[in-house]
């Protein structure tokens, strides 16, 4: 089993149980679904419910409905497992894409060196090809091709 890091539980919230994720996972909203199952120190837990308060996930887990009950999962990395996500076709993740090979309209190649945030909306790529660039990844002109892996730059946004 694969599994992909969502976040960290940062703090509790409320009396009921509800524990506070911090993260920056793409796709959140097929992660918390309620009867999504996710792995904190190899453990399954069970999403009994989920909401975002303040740019954090709030989760109750299991049966937990008391704040002591879940104050062992304090600062502990949240995972999914991958086949639990049911990612579609064109939805990639970072790790995924950092495999991918870039491919340029003026027929240059390169690769992925690092994907980063610019801002919380904002993802950037470190591609290298003749020299190192920094594409947005979330531009117009840029296609990722999932099904043969491959990123397809337009020529406007090489130097």
């Amino acid at each position: 089993m694969e599994k992909i890091y969502l976040g960290k539980i940062v703090s509790t919230h409320g009396i009921k149980g509800e524990v506070k994720i911090k993260s920056t996972f793409p796709y959140k909203k097929k992660a918390f679904r309620v009867g999504n199952h996710i792995l904190i120190d190899e453990n399954l837990y069970e999403i009994k419910s989920y909401r975002v308060h303040k740019n954090f996930d709030m989760v109750t887990l299991d049966d937990y409905h008391d704040i002591n009950e879940v104050l062992f999962l304090l600062k502990k990395n949240v995972y999914i497992a991958k086949e639990e996500l049911l990612l579609e076709d064109n939805e990639v993740l970072d790790e995924e894409l950092m495999t991918f090979q870039v491919l340029t309209t003026s027929g240059k190649k390169g690769i992925i060196k690092e994907i980063f945030l610019a801002s919380p909306t904002n993802k950037i790529m470190r591609v290298q090809l003749d020299k190192e660039v920094l594409i947005p990844l979330n531009s117009p002109l840029v296609k990722i091709d999932a099904k043969n892996k491959e990123v397809l730059i337009d020529q406007m946004l090489e130097m």
